[in-house]
């Protein structure tokens, strides 16, 4: 297992939020999920663009045209020009971060450290994937899963085995950062929500070979 110290290369922190829960990405902007509001912001500026009024206190997803944002026992599908909840799905218990890869969406369980693979129209679980700490954020990025922790005041990055579950790496967050959300830019970036900070962070991707792709496809079981 490879094991080093998170590069955070930029912090961004808004007027009047006191908490970050789920992060995503649209390939343009980022949004963030702040307790009663979903939040989009301008990577390049840190400029806040535009919000949504929705309930959103833990993992946030987009799939190329809706936003998925957790809502306690249940997954909420946005549409993100009018802010119009299209659609509800059950969601696992306890659920924390949130993203999309291949058609479904993968679902973080927080205290129970597990993924879920979840059908994003009937919400249910396709697979699981059981990990060794709680998950505090999911991505995907270049066939790798990722996923955030926070526990006993440490927090950090995990790159997983897809089928296994087995850790791979781990970027260590400074004393007293947390991640509490987790997305990729499909590129060298992972954007991580900071929680009680009330802020977001860039981490920098570790480099290994000439990686290509953006994750589209994902390790599945062969059985």
């Amino acid at each position: 297992m490879r094991r080093s110290t998170a590069e955070i290369v930029r912090e961004y922190g808004f007027a009047g939020v006191d908490h970050v829960h789920g992060v995503t990405y649209d390939g343009q902007n980022v949004w963030f999920a702040a307790g009663d509001k979903l939040i989009a912001f301008d990577p390049a500026s840190g400029k806040t663009l535009r919000s949504i009024d929705v309930a959103a206190r833990a993992g946030t997803a987009f799939d190329g045209r809706h936003l998925f944002q957790l809502a306690e026992d249940r997954i909420q599908k946005i549409d993100p020009q009018t802010g119009r909840v299209l659609a509800t799905t059950p969601a696992p218990g306890g659920a924390s971060g949130l993203t999309w890869a291949e058609g479904t969406l993968w679902v973080g369980q927080h205290r129970e450290r597990k993924i879920h693979q979840v059908d994003p129209e009937t919400g249910t679980i396709l697979r699981t994937i059981e990990s060794k700490r709680f998950v505090t954020g999911v991505t995907w990025l270049d066939r790798e899963l990722w996923h955030g922790t926070w526990e006993d005041d440490e927090s950090d990055l995990r790159r997983v085995d897809p089928r296994t579950g087995e850790t791979l790496e781990v970027l260590e967050m400074p004393p007293g950062v947390g991640v509490s959300g987790l997305e990729s830019d499909g590129g060298d970036r992972l954007f991580c929500g900071g929680g009680r900070s009330g802020k977001v962070r860039i981490v920098r991707r570790p480099r290994r070979g000439s990686a290509t792709g953006s994750g589209s496809e994902i390790p599945v079981d062969s059985e």
